[in-house]
Parts: C-alpha cells; sequence; structure tokens
C-alpha cells in the first residue's frame, strides 16, 4: 500500500459522503462517471459507469463492406487513428491471404509512429495541466500540431485519417515530406525536453503523481493490462517486439519501463516512448525503399480510371468492388497491433461476401477503467483527476 494513501475505515461519527464525478466534470472529458464514497476527502468505495459515447462500431461494421469499415476505425482512438488503420488493415489482409508491398509497409510504421508521438503528447500533455502544469499542455499541444500537419500532408486530414487499404495505402508519401518530417521531429524532441524540464524535479508534479495510483505488476497482468500501463508497472511487453507485424522485426528500439507502476511511472514511460518512436521514424525513413503503395490484386485493387473509362474489364472490377465489396474467402482472422494505449485487436469472421459476418474489437483502455477504483480508493479525492488522466481514456475505443 501507498505511503500516500490513507486509512479507509470510515468515522462513523460522520455521514459518508457520496459525490458524482463527472461525466460533466472538465477532467471526465464527457465520457465516463466516477460515483465516489468519501470518508472526508478520501475515497472509501468508487463504482465506475461507462456508456456516454458508445459508437456502435462492430453492428455498423457487419452492416459495412469492408473498405468501408475503414474511415469508422477513424473513431476508435481518434487521437492516433493511423493505427487503427493498420491494424484492422492487416486483418482484412489476413484473410485475403495478400501481401503488402514493402514500401507500404515502412510507410505504415512511419504513420504510426507520428500517430503514437501525437497520442502520448495529447495524454501526458493533459496529464500535466490537470495538476497544474498548463505550460507543459500548451508545449506539447504546439508539438502535437506539427505532426498533424505532417498527418494532413499525407492523409488529407488530422483525425478522420482513412488511409490504408486493403494490400497497402490509399497513396504514396509526396514529394518532400520526408524532409518536412524530419524538421518536424526535431522541433518535437526539443519541445519533449522543455516540457520534462518543467515538470520532472517540480516539486508539486512530483507530489501529485508520485506515489499515486500504484497498481503491481501481479495486479497488471492479473487485469490484463497491455501497452504503457503495464510497461509503467514493469513488465516489458511490446507487441511490436513480442509479436512483430509489419517491418518492426527490422527497427531497432527500446521498451522502456516503470518500477513502481505509478502515476509518475506511466508519464515517464510515455515521454521515453516518444523518443523511441522518433528513432524508429528515423531509422524507416533511411530504409524507405522503392516500390508500389499498393497491391494490385484484382480482388482489392481499385483500377485506374483509364481502365474503367477505356475497357470493359476494368469498369467491372470498379463496379464490384465499390457495389459489392471486396469478398474474402470464408474464414476468420485476429490481428493485432501496438496502439497508443496498448494492445487494439481485430477479429473477423468472412463468409465469402463482401460484408463480415462478425467484427470484434479488443479495446486496451477497458481494462484500465476496470482498475480505477482499486488504484484509486485510499487517495484523496483529488487524485482521481491523475488517476484518471495516466490511464488515457478513450471513449471512442472503449465503448465502440
Amino acid at each position: 500500500m501507498s505511503s500516500k494513501r490513507r486509512p479507509t475505515t470510515p468515522d462513523f461519527s460522520a455521514q459518508p459522503m457520496t459525490i458524482e464525478i463527472g461525466p460533466a466534470h472538465p477532467a471526465t472529458h464527457g465520457i465516463v462517471r466516477f460515483t465516489a464514497q468519501l470518508d472526508g476527502e478520501v475515497v472509501a468505495a468508487m463504482e465506475t459507469e461507462i456508456g456516454y459515447l458508445h459508437r456502435g462500431f462492430e453492428k455498423e461494421a457487419e452492416n459495412s463492406t469492408y473498405i468501408q469499415i475503414i474511415p469508422y476505425t477513424d473513431r476508435l482512438n481518434y487521437v492516433s487513428p493511423l493505427i487503427n488503420n493498420v491494424g484492422y488493415s492487416m486483418a482484412v489482409e489476413k484473410l485475403f491471404d495478400i501481401e503488402v508491398p514493402r514500401r507500404a509497409e515502412f510507410a505504415r510504421v512511419i504513420m504510426s509512429e507520428v500517430s503514437r508521438i501525437t497520442d502520448h503528447l495529447t495524454c501526458n500533455g493533459a496529464t500535466a495541466m490537470e495538476v497544474g502544469a498548463m505550460t507543459v499542455f500548451l508545449y506539447f499541444i504546439k508539438a502535437r500540431e506539427y505532426l498533424w500537419e505532417v498527418v494532413e500532408e499525407v492523409t488529407g486530414a488530422r483525425l478522420t485519417t482513412n488511409w490504408t487499404r486493403i494490400g497497402g495505402n490509399a497513396n504514396d508519401l509526396p514529394d518532400g515530406f520526408l524532409e518536412m518530417l524530419r524538421e518536424r521531429l526535431l522541433k518535437v524532441s526539443d519541445v519533449l525536453d522543455e516540457g520534462e524540464k518543467l515538470v520532472l524535479k517540480n516539486k508539486i508534479f512530483i507530489d501529485r503523481m508520485k506515489d499515486v495510483g500504484i497498481l503491481s505488476k501481479e495486479r497488471a497482468l492479473e487485469y490484463a493490462f497491455t501497452g504503457p500501463l503495464l510497461r509503467a508497472a514493469g513488465v516489458p511487453y511490446d507487441l511490436r517486439r513480442e509479436d512483430s507485424y509489419s517491418v518492426y522485426d527490422e527497427m531497432d528500439f527500446e521498451i522502456p519501463v516503470g518500477t513502481v507502476g505509478d502515476c509518475y511511472d506511466r508519464f515517464l514511460v510515455r515521454q521515453e516512448e516518444m523518443k523511441q518512436s522518433i528513432s524508429i521514424i528515423r531509422q524507416a525513413m533511411d530504409k524507405l525503399p522503392p516500390g508500389d503503395f499498393m497491391n494490385r490484386d484484382r480482388r482489392v485493387f481499385y483500377p485506374d480510371k483509364a481502365k474503367v473509362y477505356g475497357n470493359i474489364e476494368g469498369l467491372i472490377d470498379h463496379f464490384k468492388i465499390v457495389m459489392e465489396g471486396p469478398k474474402p474467402p470464408p474464414g476468420e482472422s485476429y490481428t493485432a497491433v501496438e496502439g497508443g494505449n496498448g494492445e487494439v485487436g481485430f477479429y473477423l469472421v468472412s463468409d465469402g461476401s463482401g460484408k463480415p459476418v462478425k467484427c470484434r474489437v479488443r479495446p486496451p483502455c477497458l481494462n484500465y477503467v476496470q482498475a480505477v477504483p482499486e488504484m484509486t480508493i485510499g487517495h484523496y479525492v483529488a487524485d482521481i483527476v491523475p488517476i484518471f488522466g495516466s490511464i488515457n481514456m478513450i471513449g471512442g475505443e472503449l465503448e465502440r
């Protein structure tokens, strides 16, 4: 038990107080509600209620063609949508048993890591702001803007990217992109250093974060944690290394881990992961091969407009893909990628038609929300804010 936790035995000379925190509370983002039983200012019991941002993603997917689902994946973790695009496309590619060109794979790694940095910048920036470090939030959002402009250059959008396709990507990386990204990564690195100088030795920040919301390695494993929260508890588990996909096995990077599993460790792990992501992006840019950005398999590839307008075969191929959707063989597939929050998994069942019979998403932060009461009971009510901020709950992926 943390030294910061207070005795949870209620003082029966005073009546316990029940307060509702959220969904309108600024720190709960309108997507969750905590019903807390307080003994004075100490949390004695808590219930968590989700359900304020239900997207109906899975049923929408089962009534859409495989290509039409890609824009819906943007709305899962909307802070790092490109990773969702990649994970879902990999699941469909597994059904088709088709390969993605190497250039497209390297481009996916680059854009996924850019997306991971924007996710961590948002989480750490907001967490710092919610414990009083407003300057860090503004700095980190400035850095996120540098990268969202890069994302917009490639995909035409900032959040609703809709960039991957079955068998590749919607387009190649544009001219001048690599130079632009190298310049932006230098700026982001500078901002990370500035932010760390502001808070990592700041007494107020340390008091609000250190030894707060501890979850041990054993309990994190029992809750089936993945991602930064599991690594902050001391478990070096990362899908990019443990179950390597795409071309991550060709990248050299470290897996940062914490020691205690408190809010401070989670902040530090995400900070280091951003630096590792910058290293991965630079390696991928240096190794980016020439070639195509899309598999030309007729089952999934939209034919060139010249063929659509110039011959009947191209017109038929285009019509079939648009109206009926690509039709993978009957079967099932599961693929998982290392999202900003942890393991994002897509399970698909095909009956040979253009729409999946079953679509299921494994959201990483459901497990974290289940553990919030255990991390919170015994702390002051004010500690709910940094604890909740450190788990980085994204309602879109939690309530598919």
